[in-house]
C-alpha cells in the first residue's frame, strides 16, 4: 500500500509540473518567429541574394585583377548579408549583378537586384522609387582636369566639352549650372566613371565633373596624380547610401539595426581606413582622411535608439 501511495503521489506531482509549465507566461516558451515579407521572404526561399555592383566606382565598388567586385561599399554590403542571413537563419548564396549610373535604380525597383553596393546619392528624388541605409560617405561635385588646364573652377567650364556620367546627381548639377549662369556647357555623356575618365585621357573632353571622391579614386586606380587633378570649389552634397526596395519594412529594420552595430564596434571607421588611408590593389593610396562631417554622421549611428 505504502509504494502504492508513493507512486500516486509522484505522477500527482508530474502532472502538476506539467501543468505549470503549460500555465508559464507566453514569454518563457520559445518564441515561433516572424512571418518574413518582402526581400526577406525572397533571399529564404531562393537561398540566395542578388548584389548590384559598379565597376568603377573606386573605393567604392570596383572589379580587382581577377575580375571581383571590391571596396568600401562592398565589404559593407557584405556585412549586411551577415545580418540578413541571421534574420531569415539560412545561409545565402551572394549573386553579383553589375549596374552602371543608369541602370542601377531601375535594378533595384523591378527586383533584379537586393541591394546595390555602390556610390549612390541619397536624395529626395530617388526616395520617392527607392529605400537607402544610413549615410556611409558624404562627397561633393568637384571637376578633373589634365594638369596645366586653364580650368581652376565651374565658371571656367565656360563653352567647355565636360564629361559627365549617365543618370548621375553630377549630369544634371552641370545642366542647371550650364542654365543657370549661361555657360553653355558641352555634356558629353558617358556609361561609367571609366569611360568618362577616357574622354580627358584621350583629349575629347576637356574635364570630368563627378563625385571629388570619385575623381581621387580613378586617379589613385591609374597611379595618375602627376598628369591629373582635381579643381574648384564643391558644386554640390552628396551623401551616400546603399540602395533597396522601397517599402520593405523588414529588411530596412534589418540594415538600421546592423549599420548601428558596425558603427558602435568600429567597424565602418575600419573599412574606411582600409579603403581611404591604405594602399589600394594598385599600390597607390586616396590618402583621404574621414571628413568630420562622417565622423559626426557614425557616431549618431552608432547610438542606439531608445
Amino acid at each position: 500500500m505504502k509504494a502504492k501511495a508513493t507512486l500516486s503521489v509522484f505522477w500527482a506531482g508530474l502532472l502538476a509540473a506539467a501543468a505549470l509549465v503549460s500555465a508559464l507566461p507566453s514569454q518563457a516558451q520559445p518564441q515561433a518567429p516572424e512571418t518574413l515579407t518582402g526581400t526577406l521572404a525572397k533571399v529564404r526561399e531562393t537561398g540566395a541574394i542578388t548584389i548590384g555592383y559598379r565597376e568603377s566606382s573606386v573605393p567604392f565598388s570596383f572589379l580587382n585583377a581577377r575580375k571581383e567586385p571590391i571596396g568600401y561599399s562592398i565589404e559593407l554590403c557584405r556585412a549586411l548579408v551577415t545580418a540578413i542571413e541571421d534574420a531569415v537563419n539560412k545561409s545565402l548564396t551572394i549573386k553579383w549583378t553589375p549596374v552602371t549610373s543608369d541602370s542601377r535604380i531601375d535594378a533595384v525597383e523591378s527586383g533584379a537586384v537586393d541591394l546595390e553596393c555602390g556610390s549612390t546619392t541619397n536624395n529626395l528624388e530617388r526616395q520617392k522609387r527607392v529605400s537607402f541605409s544610413p549615410t556611409i560617405f558624404v562627397s561633393g561635385t568637384k571637376v578633373l582636369v589634365k594638369k596645366g588646364s586653364p580650368i581652376k573652377s565651374f565658371r571656367d567650364l565656360a563653352g567647355k566639352r565636360v564629361a559627365v556620367t549617365a543618370g548621375t546627381t553630377n549630369e544634371k548639377t552641370l545642366r542647371e549650372l550650364s542654365q543657370k549662369f549661361k555657360l553653355g556647357i558641352n555634356l558629353l555623356v558617358a556609361r561609367d566613371h571609366a569611360d568618362s575618365f577616357g574622354l580627358v585621357k584621350s583629349g575629347q573632353a576637356d574635364a570630368f565633373a563627378t563625385d571629388d571622391v570619385l575623381l581621387y579614386g580613378l586617379i589613385a586606380r591609374d597611379a595618375a596624380k602627376a598628369e591629373y587633378e582635381v579643381v574648384g570649389d564643391y558644386l554640390s552634397y552628396d551623401p551616400y547610401g546603399i540602395m533597396y526596395r522601397k517599402g520593405d519594412a523588414q529588411l530596412r529594420k534589418v540594415i538600421n539595426d546592423s549599420f548601428q552595430v558596425l558603427a558602435e564596434d568600429g567597424e565602418i571607421e575600419r573599412q574606411y581606413k582600409r579603403w581611404f588611408l591604405r594602399k589600394l590593389p594598385t599600390g597607390e593610396s586616396i590618402n583621404l582622411p574621414m571628413s568630420a562631417q562622417l565622423e559626426a554622421i557614425i557616431q549618431t549611428m552608432a547610438v542606439k535608439a531608445e
